[in-house]
């Protein structure tokens, strides 16, 4: 997960919970039921492939992941 941006798009996401049900030690509802990545996480103990499925995941696209060169990798 290090050298990754991620982005919540807190107008696209309806909480479906998706990205939560795929990768919890992650993603969580805030107050509002809209997701967000929490801020405790260990990027070294997270599997890159179960993050980016956990992201594509989104059925509204509300998560975008890119790679340090800028390339798309979710959704």
């Amino acid at each position: 997960m290090k050298g990754l941006t991620v982005r919540i798009d807190r107008d696209l996401c309806v909480g479906f919970g998706d990205c939560i049900d795929l990768a919890p030690e992650v993603f969580d509802f805030d107050e509002d039921g809209v997701a967000f990545i929490k801020e405790a996480v260990d990027c070294d103990q997270i599997d890159q492939e179960t993050f980016l499925e956990a992201c594509s995941a989104c059925p509204v696209d509300a998560i975008t992941v890119l790679n340090a060169g800028g390339e798309q990798l979710a959704p």
